[in-house]
């Protein structure tokens, strides 16, 4: 795995042998990231499940101005580290190693996200868990943008009832990408990370 593009381009990252964790294709990794290029300078990003981290890395390498990482592995945390020091980007990030309901709580009030990405383990229900969290979390905006990856089998016909809309769907063959925004009916109330 390696990122594609930006100041880390062309590095290579490390991903955890042994786990159960899926690293993001780079032909699907460059389509996402291809879909978010013109958004994505100074954006505070947050990548949930992170695995080895290479979503949020790419994030950075092409211009995000912070990232949190949260992996719930300690493994695998340890490598979202070394892929940091890496690839020199280790100055704008944090890496929580705990689980993703946890590190959002802990975060409340001290970040605002432009973008969340979550990996979570396909056929959990997990996605549902974090989407009723953020519902009514100051973690996020009506101008956030919500990015699931999942099977493609996952159903998402629950998003009204959580607030959220769906703005787009990217199928690939094996997975897909849900794009989602909260419907904000108090406007922005939050405030950025500092690191």
């Amino acid at each position: 795995m390696r990122v594609i593009a930006g100041s880390a381009r062309r590095m290579l990252l490390q991903t955890p042998k042994g786990l159960n964790t899926r690293p993001t294709q780079d032909r699907i990794k460059e389509t996402l990231f291809n879909m978010l290029q013109y958004d994505l300078a100074d954006a505070v990003f947050l990548d949930l499940f992170a695995g080895s981290g290479g979503i949020g890395i790419e994030a950075l390498s092409r211009g995000a101005a912070q990232a949190v990482f949260v992996e719930q592995n300690a493994g695998a945390a340890d490598i979202v580290r070394q892929n940091l020091k890496t690839t020199g980007l280790s100055d704008r990030a944090v890496v929580m190693h705990c689980d993703a309901l946890t590190a959002l709580g802990r975060m409340e009030g001290k970040f605002r996200f432009d973008f969340i990405f979550m990996d979570p383990p396909y056929n959990h229900g997990l996605e549902r868990q974090m989407l009723a969290y953020l519902r009514h979390s100051a973690l996020i905006d009506r101008q956030s943008t919500v990015i699931i990856e999942a099977s493609l089998e996952t159903d998402f016909d629950y998003l009204d009832s959580l607030g959220f809309t769906l703005e787009k769907i990217k199928q690939y063959k094996t997975n897909k990408h849900v794009f989602v925004y909260r419907g904000d009916e108090n406007g922005d109330s939050s405030i950025s990370g500092q690191l």
